[in-house]
């Protein structure tokens, strides 16, 4: 018979051929490498150096095109190349727990392509009052095809062996960071009230609220919700921030996405609540 185990049940059972978990967490604390996986730690940064040397200039030239194409202001590749330092931390979160592998991995190449999609959206955050409806329309398609990404590079890890708590948090945090964007962009066009914020800073303030409670930074087990709300949340303020949709259905459509994700992160704070465990210890 098929058995439910919560993650703090896994984490105790597991055998981690090079983690010794002091956290019970795979995404957050702590984690003692075996001396084989430590050697592989200075590859993996210099591997991950060197993709993201070869990524900010590649940003900077799409960031150009798009300006020329679309009638832009020449700095909007400047400002696309700055945003794409956001994502170039968030590539470094967690890094040794891909030391399972040698390589950092072409699923972690797909991730990084979102991440330069990411950052051409952010860099029209300075326009977002003046946009037209060519340039409104290319930012929108631009956050959408990342989105349609975000289901590639799970694949191309699993296809390829190459999984790790590593990549699954790097494309989350990505995740994340788009919603951001996108209503910063809403807020900033004058589309939907300061409110949306909040939107964009859940996730933000759901890790913070894991350093203060530690249940709350347990890992959760995977989630279709989850997922679906996260596509639902993009494809809302994508079409928000285009002239497909006008006031006041922008922030009705908006308000909704927003109702949603609440839920999404209630439910899983109930569950962490009943069934997380503590970072310093099992339950």
């Amino acid at each position: 018979m098929f058995r439910w185990e919560t993650p703090c049940q896994i984490a105790q059972t597991a055998n981690f051929s090079c983690m010794t978990l002091t956290s019970p967490g795979l995404l957050h604390g702590p984690a003692d490498l075996s001396p084989d996986c430590a050697a592989r730690l200075p590859g993996l940064r210099l591997q991950l150096a060197l993709h993201l040397l070869l990524a900010w200039p590649l940003v900077a030239l799409g960031g150009a095109v798009l300006a020329r194409w679309l009638g832009l202001p020449g700095w909007y590749a400047a400002s696309a190349a700055l945003c794409f330092l956001l994502v170039a931390g968030l590539s470094w979160l967690d890094l040794r727990q891909h030391t399972i592998h040698q390589r950092w991995g072409a699923a972690n190449r797909v991730t990084l392509l979102r991440g330069g999609l990411i950052a051409l959206v952010g860099g029209a955050l300075p326009l977002a009052p003046v946009l037209d409806r060519d340039q409104s329309w290319a930012v929108a398609v631009i956050a959408i095809i990342a989105l349609l990404l975000d289901g590639v590079d799970g694949w191309v890890a699993r296809r390829r062996g190459l999984a790790s708590p590593y990549g699954a948090r790097f494309d989350m945090e990505l995740d994340a960071l788009l919603i951001l964007l996108l209503c910063l962009l809403l807020c900033l066009s004058g589309e939907v009230g300061a409110w949306v914020l909040g939107l964009g800073l859940l996730r933000p303030g759901f890790i913070l609220a894991g350093k203060l409670w530690p249940r709350l930074a347990a890992p959760l087990p995977p989630s279709q919700r989850r997922r679906v709300i996260c596509v639902v949340q993009v494809v809302t303020l994508a079409a928000a921030a285009t002239p497909w949709i006008e006031s006041p259905l922008t922030s009705v459509a908006t308000g909704a996405a927003f109702a949603l994700l609440l839920f999404s992160f209630a439910a899983d704070t109930v569950w962490l609540i009943h069934h997380g465990c503590r970072a310093d210890g099992f339950e």
